[in-house]
């Protein structure tokens, strides 16, 4: 029985090493195949990935991207090449212990899951960064229909299953948790701990996690547009019931100034309802655009597995990921 563990790798010079190594080391009775995704890192994070993949050739895959897709595109990357019976997916940055994926594996056996998310009870972080995760969550809760008790960490296992049926996604903004919640229904948790970071900051920045948050909201969902069309039905009836109070207002009180007023209550409003729906369209309309363009999920620079360099023998088909294909 085989596991693989896809990490994404984003300027993780200082952990990744020590993070496959650990993984190796894990007393476990299964092969253990490990897929390291290069997401066009600025530092020498490719450079140890492919280290790691002639130290341990058959049994580390190193894929580097061609330029930075982000995060969900890395994983895509991954599981791609994972031929594991069971996926996990977790962070280069150590804050997952490495020995925690024995408890994801067991979980996932044990319960008949496809998909086992790790539940953190002290998660560590920015408050910011821990708040922008918990409002991401709570979207996919009233847009997804996701239990409101389960987290969607970034640290899980899926079962083969589960994984073909991300994988069958082609559109140009995947979001894996958005793509398992619309797929499969058996899913668990099993509490792990939650570390300080080794070395380094986190990669996502604000503006990261709000492009997430617009990836959920507009990927998966026509929720937005009918959120919209019901805030422009109130905008209207508040601008009625506004200039309606102005106008009671000017009958018992001849000296009472309506002019600006009603004129401003009324452009602030309508003005307010329009620009909404317009930018909610306009989101579903470019994203629409890129995906028919066939903008790419990934593009593979380099692949190497067993220990050698399978960059020119990969099939462009597959590893390129494209809209229509």
């Amino acid at each position: 029985m085989l596991l693989s563990i896809v990490i994404p790798v984003f300027n993780s010079e200082e952990t990744i090493g020590l993070l496959v190594e650990q993984l190796f080391e894990l007393p476990i009775d299964y092969d253990l195949e490990v897929v390291l995704v290069d997401d066009a890192s600025k530092d020498g994070s490719a450079r140890i990935c492919e280290d790691l993949a002639h130290r341990f050739e058959s049994n580390l895959v190193f894929v580097q991207l061609a330029k930075n897709f982000g995060e969900h595109n890395a994983v895509m990357a991954g599981l791609t090449h994972a031929r594991g019976e069971w996926v996990v997916v977790m962070d280069d940055d150590l804050q997952n212990p490495p020995e925690a994926v024995q408890l994801l594996y067991d979980a996932i056996r044990e319960g008949d899951y496809d998909v086992v998310y790790s539940s953190i009870a002290n998660k560590r972080g920015k408050r910011w960064r821990i708040a922008g995760s918990w409002f991401n969550n709570l979207v996919c809760s009233l847009m997804l229909g996701k239990p409101y008790s389960l987290y969607l960490s970034s640290f899980k296992i899926m079962s083969r299953f589960a994984v073909e049926q991300v994988l069958s996604y082609r559109g140009s903004f995947p979001y894996i948790d958005g793509l398992l919640l619309q797929s499969v229904s058996r899913i668990g948790t099993v509490p792990v701990p939650h570390l300080e970071r080794v070395a380094g900051k986190s990669s996502y920045t604000l503006s990261k996690l709000f492009g997430l948050w617009l990836s959920t909201f507009t990927n998966f969902s026509v929720f937005p547009l009918r959120l919209a069309f019901l805030l422009a039905i109130a905008g209207f009836f508040s601008g009625m019931l506004l200039i309606g109070s102005l106008v009671f207002e000017k009958v018992t009180d001849s000296t009472f100034p309506t002019g600006f007023l009603m004129l401003m209550a009324t452009l602030v409003l309508f003005s307010s309802a329009n620009l909404l729906v317009a930018g909610l369209v306009g989101e579903y309309v470019g994203r629409t655009l890129l995906n028919v363009n066939g903008k790419p999920q990934f593009v593979v620079r380099r692949l190497v597995a067993n220990g050698e360099d399978k960059t020119e023998l990969k099939d462009q088909t597959e590893s390129t990921q494209e809209v229509g294909d």
